[in-house]
């Protein structure tokens, strides 16, 4: 045991895949098992549970995964996950990757701090759990796809199974797949959301921000917008979303910005200011912490880097 009380910790400044690497796997683990990593992630990683139950957390964020939930740690902040306490299994798919940025609309509303985004399977059932599963095992599949040749079929009994895209081919193929679990946990949930269950004024001040991430909103602007007062607008805004507005503010601020940097060839700096960013060097800074890589470096990687 660690002085953490986990009994498996990752090897010092083992940062896990790094983000340019797809890997796949699927795990059946009983009591007793654990991963820390106390730098982090390079990369990205995603955990859809099948069965049992498993215990994650990033940074001071915990949460507890069952079936049909899906759990999604950003990288750069201190994480481990395991069997939770008391279950007699976890049965999981996982995903290191580097995350594309067009999945920050579906997964930012499910942001839970620190880095981590959960993604609740539905509570009345009926949810899409047999083509998620069959997304994952099509995403291993194509993550074994040879660089020439037949591509395998999609594995039905792997239990414990692991492969790494090799090639442009195998790993868009394999985040192609990744995608589609996505789109099909968080993308239902979202739609829900986007209802009657919403208040038309957190709508409207969210209809905002996306229109025009880089303008100058406060919650006082916003909130005069909406003919609310600004505590009672940040208080039904973050009781209906789950997150405060001046942080769905910044995560769309930062989205336009991996936008800007995707495609056109503007300066960081004037990056920065079209995004709302009033300072390059802080603008940096939370670029760095939201993406895991700098703004300049992001560019020159491609979009797949980081979201």
């Amino acid at each position: 045991m660690t002085a953490d009380g986990l009994p498996e910790t990752a090897a010092s400044g083992d940062p896990g895949p790094p983000p340019g690497l797809v890997v796949v796997g699927r795990y059946d683990e009983l009591p007793g098992y654990a991963v820390h990593r106390p730098r982090g992630a390079d990369s990205w990683l995603f955990t859809w549970t099948v069965g049992g139950r498993g215990s994650l957390s990033q940074g001071r964020t915990e949460t507890a995964a069952s079936a049909g939930d899906l759990v999604v740690l950003a990288p750069g902040a201190p994480h481990r996950y395991g069997v939770e306490r008391g279950a007699a299994r976890w049965e999981f798919w996982w995903a290191h990757c580097g995350a594309r940025s067009s999945w920050a609309t579906w997964l930012g509303p499910h942001g839970r701090g620190d880095g981590m985004y959960v993604v609740p399977a539905d509570p009345a059932g009926g949810g899409p759990h047999a083509r998620v599963e069959a997304a994952f095992r099509r995403m291993l599949a194509d993550a074994r796809r040879p660089r020439t040749g037949t591509p395998p079929e999609a594995p039905q009994d792997d239990r414990v199974a692991v492969a790494v895209a090799h090639g442009t081919t195998a790993r868009e193929l394999a985040l192609c797949a990744l995608e589609e679990v996505v789109l099909l946990t968080a993308g239902t949930v979202r739609r829900g959301r986007a209802g009657t269950d919403v208040d038309p004024r957190v709508r409207r001040a969210r209809e905002l921000i996306a229109a025009d991430p880089g303008a100058p909103h406060t919650v006082r602007s916003l909130a005069a917008e909406v003919s609310l007062s600004p505590s009672r607008f940040a208080h039904l805004f973050t009781q209906q979303l789950g997150h405060p507005p001046m942080r769905a503010l910044r995560e769309a601020r930062l989205r336009h910005a991996a936008r800007l940097l995707e495609s056109t060839d503007l300066s960081v700096e004037r990056v920065a200011a079209a995004s709302g960013f009033a300072s390059p060097f802080h603008f940096n800074r939370v670029f760095r912490d939201r993406y895991g890589t700098p703004p300049g470096a992001y560019r020159a990687a491609g979009p797949m880097v980081g979201t």
